[in-house]
């Protein structure tokens, strides 16, 4: 997960003490939800100081993929910025907008996002039927 500048610059927390810009850690992004820079509290400008701020955070901090990692570096991007007027994002809602407001870049990256799982579902089901 990743948040982009008012100008379209991706930033992702890619890894220990690493913020990337336009290279995110797991290739071009498959989802996007397109948020309102004008939402955040000074308008465009609070978005890029809200951003560039937690990119300087993330900057110094050991990636951790279950508790501190790029959804973590998103939520705190929104919360500086006060995005919608609130302070209290998290990992967990991100997870459940990107879900349910997300949309795919395309049919190809939607089948790139899903077909390993199928696959893996697909090879667990057929094993447990046949053993």
């Amino acid at each position: 997960m990743g948040i982009a500048t008012s100008r379209g610059v991706i930033r992702d927390f890619a890894g220990p003490y690493y913020v990337s810009e336009d290279n995110m850690a797991f290739g071009a992004p498959t989802r996007y939800w397109k948020l309102d820079p004008a939402k955040a509290l000074s308008g465009a400008d609070g978005w890029d100081k809200g951003v560039a701020e937690a990119s300087t955070i993330y900057n110094g901090r050991i990636h951790n993929l279950c508790c501190d990692n790029c959804h973590s570096h998103v939520a705190t991007a929104l919360n500086l910025m006060t995005y919608d007027g609130k302070t209290n994002w998290n990992m967990v809602n991100l997870c459940f907008f990107m879900l349910f407001r997300g949309h795919y870049v395309s049919v190809a990256r939607f089948v790139k996002s899903w077909l390993p799982s199928l696959v893996l579902v697909v090879l667990i089901v057929t094993l447990s039927v046949v053993l």
